[in-house]
């Protein structure tokens, strides 16, 4: 029962995974950006959804799914008509999500937003500070500017806001759960006769017949796939880093020409306490939330130690009351001015004046000051050396790059001429077949794409090189077949001791299951419990003491009428015939789980409340989706 809501629930949330689950990680930013061109393929509030959008949507689940599977990831699980038009359904309910929270001016504080940022850990120096050229770059890499991300940021959070306060009017009966629980820790009392196939081997007399037909009647089970052997070059950074190098000088020359950038700026971490105003207060409730703020200053100056305990006590800051008013390392331009002219003024362990600013009044202290420090050359010269290098390499495999696709193209005979330009090393694969093998792994050969290309018509019939494939970042991979194997299928002869022996386990299994159900229409005809095992109890909660498939099935069983008899197939064990004496309830239910599930059934009510609200969302933007079945143009018909 539970596992059921369990399943619900992570189906709820797949579901939703483009619209609630928080992506500022720096990912791609296809969905975010507007003004894109292309064939239209949706509607959502008069805004057009194009082709290229969608497909950029698209390349970031399968880059997400990527990231989370490694090398289990299979590409065509997203290449389905089923896949495509789902990620498309999403993109249309995101656009609705955006579209509600523009209309009803829904947003993050500021200090929340930056409480986020700060804590992502790739925007982290080792030391657990907030590292903003790191910041800057990696969002330079993906197109990105700081005011970009941080307005998806707040985006994201937004969406948490909404889901938790959609998510948090459902509403579970207590007589509804507590019946569920009382069914989930029902224990039934079952005895066992097994019938194992073991027992009837000797009965089975497999004929030259009964193997020609099971290996006439399953020839997929014998089949070869067509085969490659192939030669390949690779191109990829450790070729590359062979021959890249960084003399010292170049090393000192670039600490000399760019001494701002080993420059550390003083750092400051702070706190602070705030009591918020609303806009448009009146000047009663501004001279109320002073007054709050002054008896708290009292308060803190009075026992400084005690500051962050009263912020997390009386702090009016959902982004760092929790954290005892902890603003992590302050930089320039984070805060609002009246607040950070007064961190920069502070000294450690100083605490400010009452400050006001356009969300309230705030009480501030300087928790830590590390002073300005300049890194020696010595302490900057790894770093300089590694910016240099992946600099050179960049631009190196640029070059080879060019070199390694222009000669695999004119020199279709042999991959030896690029090898030696480049000095490459000529490797050979064999065994290879059209789709990848998890035995290879994340190799280059075991690629899609160049696995497509080995198995080309001329590759494969004209022992041509394949062009230049980048089976990955920075990595260019080229092959040429060197022996190809069409398929086939095994011979009757190679194959026949393996197929007696299938012949011999699916005949013994039917016979147990004969003797098998026999003797479970006697004994529900008798009510006999002759030949049964001992009694066992069986439950949802527990592990159960018999085979898992054969206690399924007594759980399922009914037993409207005791005694009740099931009978199981058991895979790979024989057939089991069961007795359920009796059914009762645990004699002390766990309080804890049974708390643990009402919150489960609340998640998948929860979850099921927003995948509502977004439907009617779609509805008030009235949303057109404009393909079906991931493909084709349709008319455009509103989203049900």
């Amino acid at each position: 029962m539970f596992e059921f809501i369990r399943n619900h629930q992570r189906w709820m949330q797949v579901l939703l995974a483009l619209l609630i689950v928080p992506s500022f990680v720096v990912v791609g930013v296809s969905s975010y950006k507007g003004g894109s061109t292309g064939s239209e393929v949706a509607t959502v509030d008069g805004q057009k959804i194009t082709q290229q959008e969608w497909d950029g949507a698209l390349r970031e689940q399968m880059d997400r799914y990527r990231g989370m599977m490694g090398a289990q990831f299979d590409p065509k699980m997203f290449e389905t008509p089923q896949v495509k038009q789902s990620i498309l359904e999403n993109l249309v309910a995101e656009r609705a999500l955006n579209a509600e929270i523009a209309r009803s001016h829904m947003t993050v504080p500021d200090a929340a937003l930056q409480n986020t940022i700060l804590q992502i850990e790739r925007f982290r120096k080792p030391d657990g500070t907030f590292d903003k050229d790191q910041y800057i770059a990696a969002l330079s890499a993906q197109g990105m500017t700081p005011a970009m991300f941080e307005a998806r940021v707040r985006r994201d959070l937004t969406l948490q806001q909404l889901n938790g306060a959609i998510s948090s009017t459902a509403f579970t009966p207590r007589s509804v759960a507590g019946r569920l629980s009382e069914i989930n820790e029902q224990e039934r009392e079952v005895q066992e006769l097994m019938f194992p196939i073991a027992n009837y081997v000797s009965q089975v007399k497999v004929t030259d017949e009964m193997v020609k037909a099971f290996y006439d009647k399953n020839p997929a089970l014998f089949q070869v796939p067509e085969q490659v052997k192939a030669e390949y070059v690779v191109l990829n950074a450790a070729a590359v880093e062979s021959q890249v190098s960084v003399p010292d000088a170049e090393v000192t020359a670039f600490y000399n020409q760019n001494q701002t950038k080993f420059t550390q700026p003083e750092q400051r971490t702070a706190s602070h306490i705030l009591i918020t105003v609303k806009k448009g207060a009146s000047a009663a409730e501004k001279a109320a939330a002073k007054a709050k703020a002054e008896a708290i200053l009292a308060e803190v100056r009075k026992d400084p130690a005690s500051f962050a305990s009263v912020a997390k006590a009386k702090s009016q800051d959902p982004g760092s009351a929790e954290a005892g008013g902890d603003l992590g390392v302050v930089e320039k331009g984070a805060f609002v001015k009246p607040v950070e002219d007064v961190i920069y003024a502070l000294k450690e362990g100083q605490i400010s004046d009452v400050v006001e600013s356009d969300f309230g009044y705030h009480i501030i202290t300087v928790t830590k000051v590390v002073p300005a420090k300049i890194k020696t050359l010595d302490e900057a010269k790894a770093e300089i050396a590694a910016e240099l290098k992946k600099s050179k390499m960049s631009k190196k495999y640029s070059e080879m790059a060019e070199v390694f696709t222009n000669t695999v193209y004119e020199q279709t005979d042999s991959l030896k001429p690029v090898a030696d330009k480049l000095g490459l090393k000529i490797e050979t694969a064999a065994g290879l077949t059209r789709t990848p093998s998890p035995q290879l792994g994340d190799t280059p050969v075991n690629n899609a794409k160049f696995l497509k290309a080995i198995f080309a018509d001329d590759a494969i019939k004209n022992k041509r090189n394949t062009e230049a494939i980048e089976a990955g970042p920075s990595t260019l991979v080229a092959g040429r077949v060197v022996e190809y194997k069409p398929a086939a299928k095994r011979p009757l002869a190679e194959v026949e001791a393996t197929i007696r022996q299938r012949v011999v386990q699916q005949e013994a299994e039917k016979l147990a299951r004969a003797a098998g159900e026999q003797k479970l229409a006697a004994a529900k005809a008798s009510g006999d419990a002759a030949g049964f095992g001992e009694a066992k109890v069986v439950t949802r909660t527990k592990q159960p003491p018999i085979n898992t498939t054969a206690a399924i099935a007594v759980l399922k069983a009914d037993t409207s009428k005791l005694p009740a008899y099931v009978g199981v197939d058991v895979p790979g064990t024989g057939y089991g015939v069961y007795r359920i004496n009796k059914v009762a309830q645990a004699e002390k239910p766990d309080l804890a789980r049974r708390a643990s599930e009402q919150q489960q059934i609340a998640g998948a009510i929860g979850q099921e409340e927003m995948f509502g609200y977004i439907e009617a969302l779609k509805l008030k933007a009235k949303a057109k989706v404009l393909v079906k079945n991931g493909q084709g143009d349709t008319k455009g018909e509103p989203v049900n």
